[in-house]
């Protein structure tokens, strides 16, 4: 039996939500937004063959989905409400689609994130993801944005980096790369964990913050513009997948500065938050690295071990440079 638009929205993407909600079924979902709060949205799209490779399994894909506009919603310091889901199918596999929801419904359930509409297509370019995240600040609360670091600020980042670039990079056939070293980095590229619980957390301690999805050197320097500064970072505190440390320094040293797809929070914050910090990495048993400060001279420079200092550019991964290739 071949599965039609309306069948795959009733079997795989409709499910009971919390009453007052209108959600899938109708024309367009309606939900109230809690007393005293602004809404926060974000959209990401992921399309097969530059996001991600086409035997990724389903329910990976359904995770990482709604984690990539989770980890956005994060790094707002925002608590996410509700989402949409479109989905473009060359063919609607039933078992392929019972993953992928299940991937995607289980990280929904995970933070309370409902999915209330969407829209599927057929689409005769692969596969076509787009999650639209739906999420609430306290009214008033500007929310940890990217221009809001401030000079002297100390440089935090959650935990390691490098670990999905060196997956990617195997999966596209690099032989420094081992098997062994795949197994135990793909999840970092597959099924990336948004720091949604962090950044609700860091809203009393932090000034500033951004998701490291295109590369650490590039989305800081989002940030360091936003905020009209600059940053110096110490090599030897970057929290770097311990799995690494025994790959070429070239291969570290990309993946770790310019390798994207992290999803972790790099985030501004004063001084005199340290200890508030670190009580919050204990308490929600999540790494937070203290990496260097933001300073008044504007450009990012990289302290190495041996006294050396290096400019970094805002090298990273970019949509429109077509040979590359987004995990």
């Amino acid at each position: 039996m071949t599965l039609g638009e309306f069948s795959v929205i009733a079997r795989f993407f409709s499910r009971p939500v919390s009453p007052g909600v209108l959600g899938v079924g109708d024309d367009a979902a309606r939900l109230g937004l809690p007393p005293d709060t602004d809404l926060v949205s974000c959209k990401d799209l992921l399309i097969e063959g530059r996001h991600f490779f086409a035997d990724v399994a389903p329910v990976t894909l359904g995770h990482k989905a709604l984690a990539v506009n989770l980890s956005d919603l994060a790094a707002m310091g925002a608590k996410p409400l509700a989402c949409l889901l479109g989905i473009g199918l060359t063919t609607p596999d039933p078992d392929w689609l019972r993953d992928f929801a299940d991937g995607f419904y289980r990280l929904a359930d995970q933070w309370q994130c409902p999915l209330i509409g969407g829209d599927t297509i057929s689409s005769e370019f692969g596969t076509v993801i787009s999650v639209t995240a739906l999420g609430t600040l306290p009214k008033g609360e500007p929310g940890l944005r990217r221009d809001r670091g401030q000079i002297d600020d100390d440089l935090w980042i959650s935990g390691d980096l490098g670990g999905a670039d060196v997956a990617l990079r195997a999966l596209q056939g690099d032989d420094n790369i081992s098997p062994e070293l795949l197994a135990a980095t793909r999840e970092r590229l597959e099924r990336p964990e948004p720091r949604v619980a962090l950044g609700q957390a860091l809203l009393p301690h932090a000034h500033a913050a951004i998701d490291i999805s295109d590369g650490l050197a590039q989305d800081l320097q989002h940030l360091l513009k936003a905020s009209h500064c600059g940053a110096e970072i110490q090599w030897q505190q970057l929290p770097v997948h311990p799995m690494l440390q025994a790959l070429p320094e070239n291969i570290k040293r990309l993946a770790v500065l310019n390798g994207g797809d992290a999803y972790e929070l790099c985030f501004t914050a004063p001084k005199r938050s340290r200890t508030n910090i670190e009580q919050l990495a204990i308490a929600l048993s999540v790494p937070l690295s203290r990496v260097g400060s933001l300073t008044q001279a504007p450009g990012l420079r990289l302290h190495h071990g041996n006294g050396l200092v290096e400019s970094l550019s805002a090298q990273g991964f970019d949509h429109f440079k077509r040979g590359e290739q987004h995990g």
